[in-house]
Parts: structure tokens; C-alpha cells; sequence
């Protein structure tokens, strides 16, 4: 039985929200973060040594890392959906977003998350990140210009992946600038499988 391991407030909510949109059927084992410390419980290591959300079982498969997940999905029940064909115009712009989102785009929104808590200790770094901040949602932004999506015509694994950038930019109060961007994240929001995903998760919030 394929098996989304989700922690609450966490990566493992746009995996939820792929699968309601693949409509497959999946099991889910939910996970609470302790209230102090915000972090994942010990018995997220029982399913994959680094205790992180989210981790997906498929029979004797685990795979852990959002891309890595969203990847196997849409490729085992996609059924052709929700990604461009190999050897598409669109295949590696969507396979780029696929690794960019974690690769590049989420670490100046994580530095921001964690210097921010040092206070003033913190101060001299945030010129840095604040401007890594505004070349990526920049980037971000442009390339929706004109776009529903991020790739194609159609939602894709690029959107699902992306999401969690712009969720934690919106937290930051970072999307002003970036009407193309902020408004994207409004249209995946309003997604009927993405409130279904809401409705099955729980409350889906972060706190700065």
C-alpha cells in the first residue's frame, strides 16, 4: 500500500496535495511536531534515518526528499499526467524547477527563517539574504509572466514542488513585490485536491 508519512507543518503537505490530485488511492501516518521545540518526533527515524517528512513507502520501496517523491509519483501513477514527455520542449525547464525549488531557491527562505531567531546577532546578514531573497523570487516571478503554470499548460510536479517556495515567502511577507508569483500561489490554494489535501492534513501553518 503506497504510504505518505506527514508531519504537520511540513514539506510533506505538497506531497498530500500531489496525491489528491493523482487521485490514487494511499494511506496516511500522520506525525505531530513537539510544541516546543517544533521539531519532528522520534518515531519518524523508525521510518527513515533522518527523522525528516516527508517519506513515501510503496510496498517494500521508502523514498525520503520532496523532488525524489514527487518524481516517483507522477511517473508510477501519473499515468502520463503532470509532466512533460521525456524529450518534450517542456521536459527540462520541468525536470530544472523539479531541483531548483530545494536546491536553490529554499536556502536564502531557511537562512532568513533561522538568522531571523539570533535577533540582533543576526543583523549582518540579512542584507545578504534579503537580496538572495529578491534574485529568486525574482526569477520566480519572471518566469511566470504571462503563465497559469510554471510549465505547460497545465499543472505539473514543477507547481506541487514549487509550492512550499512560495508558501514560505508568503509567511515572510516577501510576495508584494511579485504579483505574478503571489498570485500562482492564490490559484494552487484554490485548487479543489489542494483543500481536499488541507481538509485531510490538518491546519497548515508556520511560524516565523
Amino acid at each position: 500500500m503506497l504510504t505518505l508519512h506527514h508531519l504537520n507543518d511540513s514539506r510533506s503537505q505538497r506531497i498530500l496535495w500531489l496525491l489528491e490530485e493523482l487521485g490514487t488511492p494511499y494511506e496516511t501516518k500522520f506525525y505531530q511536531r513537539d510544541a516546543k521545540t517544533r521539531l519532528a518526533p522520534p518515531e519518524l527515524t523508525a521510518i527513515h534515518p533522518l527523522g525528516k517528512s516527508p517519506v513515501i513507502t510503496d510496498g517494500d520501496l521508502k523514498i525520503a526528499e520532496s523532488g525524489a517523491i514527487v518524481d516517483y509519483l507522477i511517473r508510477t501513477y501519473g499515468h502520463g499526467r503532470m509532466m512533460p514527455k521525456v524529450g518534450a520542449a517542456d521536459y527540462e525547464a520541468y525536470n530544472e524547477w523539479l531541483h531548483y525549488a530545494e536546491g536553490s531557491a529554499m536556502l536564502p527562505l531557511m537562512l532568513n527563517l533561522y538568522v531571523s531567531r539570533l535577533k540582533e546577532a543576526g543583523g549582518p546578514l540579512h542584507p545578504r539574504i534579503d537580496s538572495e531573497l529578491a534574485n529568486h523570487l525574482g526569477y520566480a516571478d519572471h518566469a511566470l509572466t504571462g503563465r497559469e503554470f510554471f510549465v505547460g499548460q497545465s499543472l505539473t510536479g514543477a507547481d506541487i514542488q514549487m509550492s512550499f517556495v512560495g508558501e514560505m515567502a508568503d509567511v515572510f511577507e516577501r510576495l508584494g513585490p511579485f504579483p505574478n508569483l503571489k498570485g500562482w500561489l492564490s490559484r494552487m490554494h484554490a485548487r479543489p485536491a489542494f483543500q481536499r489535501s488541507i481538509e485531510k492534513g490538518g491546519a497548515y501553518r508556520f511560524a516565523k
